[in-house]
């Protein structure tokens, strides 16, 4: 649970909303089964939500045409090759995806890392975690 920890304190690190942040969505600072499960439904919810919103973000110069500074009308350069570019890209994406279930169900922990599966410590950093200067901010707030 040591990654949940993680997680759980650099929310409640947040000025003004950290400390309500956390106890309103997580339920409180300890990590508990009904705490795992909120923030696992949440991880889940969320790409599915940006998934969706880079999707509408894609088609949304096709659809209404694309801004320009001087105010004129885009929608004589609009070209009509928009189903055509659509389906040639969700057929770049299905691929992926496919791909990536087929990894994914036929051999599940095939990306995974064994030390996962270790309960440690939570008041310790696991011996597979490498620390990194990039993440040296957050270092700091924990």
């Amino acid at each position: 649970f040591w990654g949940a920890t993680v997680i759980n304190n650099l929310m409640s690190a947040v000025p003004y909303i950290g400390q309500m942040f956390v106890e309103w969505i997580w339920g409180g600072f300890t990590i508990n089964n009904s705490m795992l499960n909120r923030f696992f439904s949440l991880h889940s919810i969320l790409h599915l939500i940006i998934m969706l919103l880079v999707t509408l973000h894609f088609f949304s110069p096709h659809l209404s045409g694309s801004s320009n500074p001087f105010g004129t009308n885009s929608n004589i350069y609009k070209i009509a090759f928009h189903p055509y570019f659509t389906i040639k890209d969700m057929l770049g994406f299905m691929t992926i995806i496919l791909i990536y279930l087929m990894i994914i169900l036929q051999m599940p922990y095939y990306l995974s890392d064994p030390d996962n599966f270790k309960i440690d410590n939570s008041m310790s950093t696991p011996i597979h975690i490498k620390l990194e200067w990039s993440f040296l901010f957050a270092y700091l707030i924990l």
